[in-house]
């Protein structure tokens, strides 16, 4: 989206390429629906996150908005690179994206090879990424969407300029707004497009008693040394 020549640099396209996912069908078929989908990559039980409800799957409207964007026949997209090992969900999404004219080409890659290629800007085309970072909505979104992000290709000026202030803001009221105002325009612009919250579904033993899986929130069970199990 940051190269003025790609399709992927109208906002319309972008938006088509949303609405051309299914996101509750990837979820049911990788973690048996327990994956909520979302609209924003904050998620929602973080400090400061804006609720965004995540958009419907609308390969009807995504076609008008292509042709509207000019590319009624579709284009190519280039490259699909999924995070490793997401080649199954990458597939999904080549496919429904093929289904309203955006067509790509699968790149599979080792962790390592992606992570280098992600961190050095190699990686081209549509980008499938998964984040474990956590925190608040500030350190979420830091690596992603500021000029300095590890992980940004570029950086609305806008969204630069609101997390500067959000940073040295002390009231949180007044934090809190500014992270707001910054979501809803990363949500308007669509800067990316928000899969899911991932549920990780796990199966313990009978011999488990307590796996404590609320212990950290967001992340799927506590460390192994806390497990505890039943007394023979």
């Amino acid at each position: 989206m940051w190269d003025p020549k790609s399709p992927f640099a109208d906002q319309r396209v972008r938006k088509a390429a949303s609405l051309a996912i299914d996101r509750q069908a990837i979820s049911d078929a990788d973690t048996l629906g327990a994956s909520r989908p979302n609209g924003n990559i904050v998620l929602k039980s973080f400090e400061y996150a804006l609720p965004i409800e995540p958009d419907r799957y609308d390969p009807v409207r995504a076609k008008q908005l292509l042709a509207e964007a000019g590319y009624p026949n579709g284009f190519d997209g280039g490259e699909l690179t999924p995070f490793p090992p997401y080649n199954a969900m990458g597939e999904a999404i080549q496919g429904w994206l093929a289904a309203v004219g955006i067509r790509t080409k699968m790149r599979a890659t080792e962790r390592g090879a992606f992570m280098t290629a992600w961190r050095e800007k190699k990686l081209r085309g549509v980008v499938l990424t998964i984040s474990g970072v956590s925190g608040n909505t500030a350190t979420r979104l830091e690596s992603f969407v500021t000029k300095n992000g590890a992980f940004a290709y570029g950086a609305l000026p806008e969204v630069d300029d609101l997390f500067r202030n959000q940073a040295r803001e002390l009231d949180r009221k007044k934090r809190e707004a500014l992270l707001h105002q910054l979501q809803g325009i990363l949500r308007d612009q669509v800067v990316q497009a928000p899969i899911y919250h991932l549920g990780f579904p796990i199966g313990v033993g009978p011999r488990v008693e307590d796996i404590m899986a609320t212990a950290i929130p967001g992340f799927y069970m506590s460390p192994y040394e806390d497990l505890k199990l039943r007394r023979p």
